[in-house]
């Protein structure tokens, strides 16, 4: 569920500006899985840039305390979404955790890295939905560690209806800042793509694992 439709439109274009999102349906990135994409996100790439980070940090922490005013602890998923979490902790002046993708095979072993208590009402922060696999993983281990997680929020999302599903299964609410929908709007107005390239971006969404082939 988008946030806000201004808030979405706004982060849309700073993701563009910043390049954090590549639109490319004639030269598609391949990913991981072997899907064929015209698109590739990577929004670490917004640290680097004091205003978008702030704006986006600011987003967040105005959508806490709207939908979750009782949270007493920002969880970051590892790692795209730590520098994220803590940005959001401190907007809010509240404790903050990440969660690894896996327990670490030394020392501890932990999974979470912070003081997670069974009391704790915990907002997710995410740098990227995708299936919403890995980001669910982290909630799983919030729940085993008998923490309340009240639900996620991410800056962006493919939108994939897969990923809607998990969600849904695993009971999770799930808010974003932007989404792709809102990305191709504006790469649409900015010039970044034209008019001609929407049926082919629209279409990857409809099929991804078959799109390009």
């Amino acid at each position: 569920m988008i946030y806000d439709e201004t808030i979405a439109k706004q982060i849309a274009l700073l993701l563009l500006e910043a390049k954090a999102v590549k639109l490319e349906p004639n030269k598609p990135f391949t990913w991981a899985s072997g899907w064929k994409s015209p698109i590739y996100c990577d929004n670490r790439v917004t640290l680097s840039y004091p205003l978008t980070r702030k704006i986006i940090a600011q987003s967040f922490a105005a959508l806490c305390r709207k939908h979750y005013p009782s949270t007493t602890l920002i969880a970051g998923v590892a790692t795209g979404a730590i520098a994220h979490g803590i940005l959001v902790a401190e907007e809010l002046q509240l404790p903050f955790a990440y969660i690894r993708a896996s327990a670490k095979e030394h020392g501890m072993g932990n999974m979470i890295e912070g003081n997670v208590s069974a009391n704790d009402k915990v907002l997710v922060i995410e740098d990227l939905i995708s299936t919403g696999m890995s980001s669910l993983k982290a909630v799983d281990a919030l729940k085993s560690a008998n923490a309340e997680v009240l639900g996620m929020a991410a800056i962006f999302t493919y939108g994939f209806e897969k990923a809607s599903l998990s969600f849904k299964e695993k009971n999770c609410n799930l808010f974003t800042l932007t989404n792709y929908y809102f990305l191709l709007e504006a790469a649409l107005e900015t010039g970044y793509i034209s008019s001609n390239d929407m049926d082919s971006l629209n279409s990857w969404l409809t099929n991804p694992a078959e799109w390009g082939k």
